[in-house]
């Protein structure tokens, strides 16, 4: 799959239904029929979106890990509370977003979709500004950090 890009600002209604702006269901357009699955953030209090053949490919990662093991054992029922397959109808473009990941999240009315590579991290506002705000003092030197390496 193509990585997903932008930011998109949005608005949840309160039923936890948000309509994707259209530049972002053209981008996952070749990907709608399969579906796709939502779960909490395991480092942020958001909710992640992926198409499910990039799902598939992540679980298999977990997957290959130790399962006779207490630290995986504790790990991976967080990992999969609350996770969901969902679907984004392709005529409105429209997400359902599960009451429980809403309220895990604090979704509201003012929502962010955030595009990060081969998933839709799944905002409230708010929290996002706030997330940003508090990284860019760092953000400079990660960058140095993460591409040091880099030949």
């Amino acid at each position: 799959m193509t990585h997903i890009i932008g930011q998109h600002d949005c608005k949840a209604d309160s039923k936890g239904r948000v309509l994707l702006p259209i530049s972002l269901k053209n981008q996952l357009l070749p990907v709608l029929k399969e579906g796709f699955v939502i779960k909490r953030s395991v480092f942020q209090q958001c909710l992640e979106l992926y198409p499910k053949q990039e799902f598939d490919v992540l679980m298999q990662k977990v997957m290959k890990k130790s399962k006779i093991n207490r630290k995986y054992d504790a790990f991976v029922r967080n990992f999969v509370a609350g996770m969901k397959e969902v679907s984004i109808d392709g005529d409105s473009g429209r997400l359902q977003i599960p009451k429980n990941l809403v309220e895990f999240a604090g979704i509201e009315k003012e929502v962010v979709l955030n595009a990060v590579f081969d998933k839709i991290e799944i905002w409230n506002k708010d929290m996002y500004e706030k997330v940003l705000a508090e990284g860019e003092k760092d953000y400079a030197d990660l960058a140095e950090e993460i591409f040091d390496d880099d030949e």
